[in-house]
């Protein structure tokens, strides 16, 4: 390899080369050994291959793959292609990188870390055009790469008997690897077990600022300052990091970086607000308020990073810049605009007790629990809710059976009577995954986790099913969608259908198996798709277990818009009627994205139908709850799918969902002009299990409780106060209790 030393000199020590070595001609193939039928699939026809020298991180190099096209053909792919072109793999041992022979032909094998364990990578080398030097040459400074990853230093005076560790030995020959745990105690001190911090101390430090520290006090109602502390983001193995604090060599707390914190970023006070829970399941809420704006921004990027990574277990630098401005910016703060007196007033009112409910009300809910269901079984409660369009019927579903419930009075329910025993065409009992309104309310569509191959449709007048639509033998559908955001309302009778990683039309009325081929579009790689929606005009916002929203303005094409993911995994999605706001739900927050594009030659056109420039695409919003009223709620968040109202007429003007016992609204209106933590919410006594507006109605809300549906005017949720949490009234404890070393 000593022969290569001169020429990689030149390049590796130039730290303006951004692109170390290139091979230019070849093709990339996805390698999946257990599967007989697709064991190799082409992904690009013709691409090149680079390491990549990644700029914001010192001694990380990325292995990239880009699709190389003939002239011209850029031009006619740019308005429908959906951001694909190249794949990044950050250089690592754990790629398991080795070189062969596909053919005669030369290739490079690496794992696919993102896919099943047994699947891999193949970049086969056009011999013409790639000879053997520069072969050997791209391997050579494969193994550097890893060796600066791996040892934090310079590869420039390495010799080939130091990079012999980094060649891929076959399995029998390979030494057993033992990676050593840091254990950390992450739990109140005085309330589990004690906390030793000594490991913490070995780990490297990313981001050291001093800062000072407060903590909630529930019964004060106040955040009560601890005093200054030198806060750390430290980085252990495996993706995992901490949130640090101490005041000398005492160690005040050490909160290991998760999905559940819950943090909220402030530039205006230089805070970071989360919460914590600890062991035994308490939820606290804390704030560090950095000394210097600089100070701040740089624990807010560094903390993005590692929360990025815990999340997708997955590098940082594996993503493009864009994409790490674009998470990047889920954390910026938005800047009020035009807050009006009246909204001014509504903020003042927020911090007030809030009255109890007025007679008419209490009555309402009293009428509430005289129409009572009957009790589900042992084990047993509500799943689903749909709420009807044409008619004034709510159902949910319970278990193997269906509840129905009709419109009182003051936003009252009255139980309907129950579907029992739900059962294909050949009368096996199955308890629905998921239901859908069709046709004008005049059918339901139901999902059997049993067959996924499969839909089944019930006539709600006759209260059985009454067919069953086998969409594809191969292609099973996991979610379903109307074919338009009020379908619904009418006799449409198509649906939208996808699996882990296909769009496509189901149509009922086809003979044989349902799918539309015309109207199929399915991916290579693994998508995980977790939900569909649809506009007024049928196009499709679709999400993915692994975060990413994809934009589409019809099925069968590629995506217009592909929205990088945030790590966290989307459980829900919904979107305005005119396609300008989507909404998607993770468990702990909500994501607002605006599809307007505001610069470019497409400017002024939606996402559905135009791509957002790579380097301007839009700033994703938070909505989520304040720590310290998460710290009231002394549970996780675990949001249900969050929804627009709905009305053929009016525009949306709220958002609503739920979790725990808590109902949850934002005023759209107020949201869209930055005023992202102003929410009101409702407690039940029950738990919350959906919740949806009734359509054509802003004002009443229908909630499916574990074990009854309720309705609630949007009137009777207020301000999120200590009162309307059901919290304790101030009691004369003292604060010593709450401070203490909380690990």
């Amino acid at each position: 390899m000593n022969i290569f030393k001169s020429l990689i000199g030149r390049v590796w020590q130039d730290p303006n080369a951004a692109e170390v070595v290139k091979i230019p001609a070849g093709q990339l193939y996805l390698v999946r050994p257990g599967n007989i039928r697709t064991s190799r699939e082409c992904i690009y026809n013709d691409a090149m291959a680079t390491i990549r020298r990644v700029s914001a991180v010192e001694h990380h190099f990325q292995l990239v793959i880009t699709r190389v096209y003939e002239d011209g053909d850029q031009e006619l792919l740019e308005d429908e292609d959906e951001t694909d072109e190249e794949k990044t793999f950050l250089i690592a041992e754990d790629l398991e990188f080795r070189t062969g022979e596909t053919d005669g032909e030369p290739n490079f094998i690496w794992r696919d870390l993102q896919g099943d364990v047994d699947e891999f990578y193949e970049y086969v080398m056009d011999p013409v055009s790639t000879n053997a030097p520069t072969r050997a040459f791209f391997e050579t400074c494969m193994y550097r790469a890893m060796y600066e990853r791996k040892y934090k230093k310079s590869a420039d005076n390495v010799g080939d008997q130091d990079l012999q560790e980094f060649i891929w030995k076959a399995p029998e020959e390979a030494a057993p690897v033992h990676r050593k745990k840091v254990a950390v105690a992450d739990s109140p001190k005085g309330k589990s077990r004690a906390a030793d911090p000594s490991p913490l101390l070995q780990l490297p430090v990313l981001v050291e600022k001093e800062a000072d520290l407060f903590f909630w006090d529930g019964e004060a109602g106040e955040f009560v300052e601890h005093g200054p502390v030198t806060a750390k983001l430290l980085q252990g193995t495996g993706f995992e990091s901490w949130l640090t604090a101490s005041s000398g060599d005492d160690q005040l707390l050490a909160h290991k970086i998760a999905d559940n914190m819950n943090q909220r970023w402030t530039s205006k006070m230089r805070s970071l607000t989360w919460n914590h829970l600890s062991d035994d399941q308490v939820m606290t809420s804390w704030v560090l308020r950095f000394r210097a704006l600089e100070d701040y921004e740089a624990f807010l990027q560094g903390f993005t990073q590692v929360l990025w990574e815990t999340l997708y277990q997955t590098a940082w630098g594996k993503m493009k810049p864009e994409e790490q401005n674009y998470v990047r910016s889920a954390n910026e703060d938005v800047e009020m605009q035009d807050v009006s007196e009246e909204e001014e007033e509504d903020e003042i009112q927020s911090e007030l007790e809030v009255e109890e409910p007025s007679d008419s009300e209490s009555e309402s809910e009293e009428e509430d629990e005289e129409d009572q269901p009957p009790p589900l079984a042992k084990g047993e409660h509500n799943s689903h809710l749909t709420v009807g369009y044409k008619g004034d019927r709510s159902y949910v579903v319970r278990g193997s059976k269906i509840g129905f419930f009709t419109r009182g009075s003051d936003y009252s329910m009255k139980y309907g009577g129950t579907i029992d025993g739900i059962t294909t065409t050949k009368g096996k009992e199955f308890k629905p995954s998921q239901v859908m309104l069709h046709d004008q309310d005049t059918k339901m569509i139901l999902k059997n986790p049993g067959d996924p191959h499969s839909l089944y449709s019930m006539d709600l007048e006759r209260g059985k099913i009454v067919e069953e639509w086998k969409v594809h033998d191969d292609i099973t559908v996991d979610h379903m969608a109307p074919d338009n955001k009020f379908a619904q309302t009418t006799h449409e009778q198509t649906v939208v259908g996808a699996s882990h990683n296909a769009l496509f039309r189901i149509d009922p009325r086809l003979s044989g198996t349902k799918m539309v081929e015309s109207q199929f579009k399915q991916y290579v790689s693994k998508n995980k798709f977790s939900g569909v929606a649809t506009t007024k005009a049928g196009k499709l916002a679709v999400a993915s277990e692994k975060g990413d929203i994809r934009l589409f303005d019809s099925i069968g094409k590629i995506a217009k818009t592909a929205l990088p993911p945030l790590g966290d995994p989307i459980i829900g999605i919904d979107v305005t009627a005119d396609g300008r706001y989507v909404v998607a739900t993770t468990k702990t927050y909500l994501l607002l994205i605006d599809t307007l594009i505001g610069e470019g030659r497409y400017a002024g056109s939606l996402g559905f139908d135009r791509s957002f420039p790579a380097a301007a695409k839009p700033i994703p919003r938070r909505l989520q709850l304040r720590a310290e009223h998460v710290a009231y709620m002394n549970s996780e968040i675990s949001f249900s799918p969050a929804r627009f109202n709905q009305s053929e007429t009016d525009a949306e003007n709220a958002i609503v969902t739920s979790t725990g016992q808590y109902v949850i609204a934002w005023d759209f209106n107020k949201v869209k002009k930055g005023l992202l933590d102003k929410y009101e919410i409702k407690k039940y006594e029950d738990l919350v299990v959906q919740d949806n507006f009734r359509f054509g109605d802003d004002k009443e809300i229908i909630v499916a409780l574990a074990n009854n549906v309720v309705a609630v005017n949007k009137k009777q949720l207020t301000a999120p106060t200590r009162k309307s949490f059901g919290a304790p009234r101030r009691s004369s404890r003292g604060h010593s209790a709450i401070v203490n070393a909380p690990y």
